[in-house]
């Protein structure tokens, strides 16, 4: 194996620029808190073990030239392709967070989310965190490295996405819809639940101003919002479980539509 490696060195090394591309881009492993020497690790082990199985591709008689780094920055591309949408699909987890976080009262409580690596609110940090977990119990590094990964290595090269970009451009915008539709179904029990609170203390202190609600309004709406997000969390882990597993689904018509191209 290390033999046919060697004999193969660029081939290889197109391989693993791939899988680092995706590995930097990612969810989960992109993060800055895994040391640079971990990713590159991976990619290099990820290349090794998906070597024998790469798509043929016809490489120039003198490599490390221009066409060559070409190729290496086509790997690269099509790595990023891949972890961005699925940033992309994990990104709805925060984003339904941020949705309520505004009504609940928490829309100024934005701090350093470690996982998504931009400011996020409360909320927002809580459902990622669950989107972690439900992205661990559903197996989404084994799908990452085997169903998307393994099979864009097996199907696909640098040549067959030239010939395929309009199904990546298709992808890509459909991934961006499919965010704010999936940000807003795993969202809309609490926010529509918070909106009703919302009408109905207004209507109260219309009827009734002596009430004061504009001070009791944040206790009211934060305790509902804490109530319905344990009353829903069945729900909401059932959806981001949904979430998960279509992307990876997409992302694999894509490669097998793409695998058909060669």
């Amino acid at each position: 194996m290390l033999d046919q490696i060697l004999a193969n060195a660029p081939l290889y090394l197109l391989i693993a620029v791939r899988a680092l591309a995706m590995i930097e881009v990612a969810p989960l492993i992109s993060s800055d808190s895994i040391p640079q020497v971990a990713k590159v690790a991976l990619a290099g082990f990820a290349a090794f073990a998906v070597f024998p199985q790469a798509a043929p591709i016809e490489l120039p008689q003198e490599v490390f030239n221009l066409t060559y780094l070409l190729l290496v920055i086509g790997e690269a591309f099509i790595g990023i392709i891949i972890g961005f949408y699925l940033t992309i699909i994990y990104s709805a987890f925060s984003s339904a967070g941020q949705f309520f976080s505004l009504q609940m009262g928490f829309g100024a409580s934005e701090t350093y989310d470690p996982l998504a690596q931009i400011e996020n609110p409360l909320m927002g940090q809580y459902l990622n965190l669950i989107g972690m977990l439900v992205f661990l119990s559903v197996d989404g590094f084994q799908q990452l490295f085997l169903g998307g990964f393994q099979r864009s290595v097996q199907s696909f090269n640098v040549v067959t996405l030239l010939t395929a970009r309009d199904g990546l451009l298709t992808l890509l915008l459909q991934g961006l819809s499919q965010l704010f539709i999936d940000a807003l179904v795993i969202s809309m029990p609490i926010l529509g639940t918070l909106f009703l609170v919302s009408l109905t203390m207004g209507l109260l202190s219309k009827a009734a101003p002596q009430m004061n609600l504009l001070t009791e309004g944040f206790p009211i709406s934060i305790t509902v919002a804490f109530v319905l997000i344990l009353a829903t969390m069945p729900f909401l882990v059932e959806s981001f479980a949904y979430v998960i597993n279509n992307g990876f689904n997409v992302i694999e018509k894509l490669i097998a539509s793409m695998g058909r191209q060669l």
